[in-house]
């Protein structure tokens, strides 16, 4: 078993001991800090800044903020370093997450903020420059990664669903039964892999550029799907909101087009079925990751049911089959899944 794949079966560990940290450990000073500080400071806005998958998993946290009203913005850390940090202020509560911790853009932005925006850091490394120089902190408990970003990736969707929940008044016994539930899917999903890998991976086989699809709280595994198609299987892909593709690029479509589409039932479920049907009458194939029942004639597209409801965490469980997709693209290829060769695990210069 390649290191890759070790670390996509630590996954349940990952986010057992994250959501325990949280329910009975430490953690839970954390929360009590964060809604003091929310309740007290009235902030204007939030604004989620990082960058590659600590920057994906943020979009997730926006959505749900939004289900209650709360104003949010994911901007990526080297951007809002170097073109929006004039927006900035003391009624900004500046969100900055790095899994490190010690990510070159994260670093930076915290040398360069003014001395009165309160920021919270949420990372993996407790020991991290982040963790040590945010006000207040909030921390996944994956342990030591080494690869492509696997179980890092799922614990920070849950540490930010438990920070989006404080934020709005709703961590409560029956939301950590939720997000107890979505482990015990991912714990599903790699028991089954069998039942559904060899013919999603033949629907993509020979793909030389994969799209990745989807909107809403899903659009955090969109982006890591692509990331890690093109970083642990150096093979070309892109993520794109749904609603994006249809506003053009929906024109690439043809034989030998190949996509992967989140569709989860929910507020765009309908538009992202139509989605799917779009793209095989037009001659391309699909992936379909869904939490529908729905069965499919059409061999043109396959789905991947994960059996889990609740929209706004259904990126924890749904990421794991393209996990697995992409390890066994790569090993098919004569690679290494996730093995960094022109770059490193984290990513000291810009």
């Amino acid at each position: 078993m390649n290191k890759f794949l070790e670390e996509i079966y630590e996954q349940p560990k990952a986010l057992r001991d994250t959501l325990h940290y949280y329910v009975n450990g430490e953690g839970k000073n954390s929360i009590e800090k964060l809604s003091k500080i929310w309740k007290t400071k009235k902030f204007n806005e939030i604004i989620f800044t990082g960058m590659g998958s600590s920057f994906f998993a943020s979009q997730s946290a926006s959505c749900l903020l939004g289900k209650y009203g709360i104003k949010s913005f994911v901007i990526n850390a080297s951007e809002l370093l170097h073109y929006h940090g004039s927006t900035i202020d003391e009624n900004t509560l500046l969100v900055c997450v790095s899994q490190s911790g010690e990510s070159f853009e994260i670093v930076k932005l915290l040398e360069n903020i003014p001395s009165n925006v309160h920021c919270i850091g949420i990372s993996n490394e407790e020991e991290s420059v982040l963790i040590k120089k945010s006000d207040e902190y909030f921390l996944s408990r994956a342990g030591k990664e080494e690869m492509t970003s696997t179980k890092t990736f799922v614990s920070t969707l849950l540490t930010m669903s438990i920070f989006a929940l404080t934020i709005a008044n709703d961590w409560n016994k029956e939301k950590a039964e939720e997000l107890s539930n979505a482990i015990k899917v991912v714990e599903l999903l790699l028991k089954t892999k069998e039942d559904w890998l060899q013919d999603a991976t033949s629907i993509l086989e020979d793909a030389q550029f994969v799209q990745v699809i989807g909107r809403g709280p899903s659009y955090s595994s969109v982006l890591q799907g692509a990331l890690m198609f093109m970083e642990a299987a150096r093979n070309p892909a892109a993520g794109i909101f749904g609603g994006e593709f249809r506003h053009g690029p929906m024109e690439m479509v043809k034989k030998g087009f190949k996509a992967i589409l989140y569709a989860p039932l929910g507020k765009t479920y309908d538009q992202s079925i139509k989605m799917a049907e779009d793209i095989v009458k037009f001659g391309g194939q699909v992936v379909l990751v869904t939490n529908d029942e729905k069965k499919y004639n059409d061999k043109n597209i396959y789905p991947i049911q994960i059996p889990y409801k609740e929209e706004y965490f259904f990126s924890i469980p749904a990421i794991v089959p393209l996990q697995f997709i992409v390890n066994q693209w790569a090993v098919g290829v004569g690679l290494e899944p996730g093995n960094f060769t022109r770059g490193a695990k984290v990513t000291t210069i810009e």
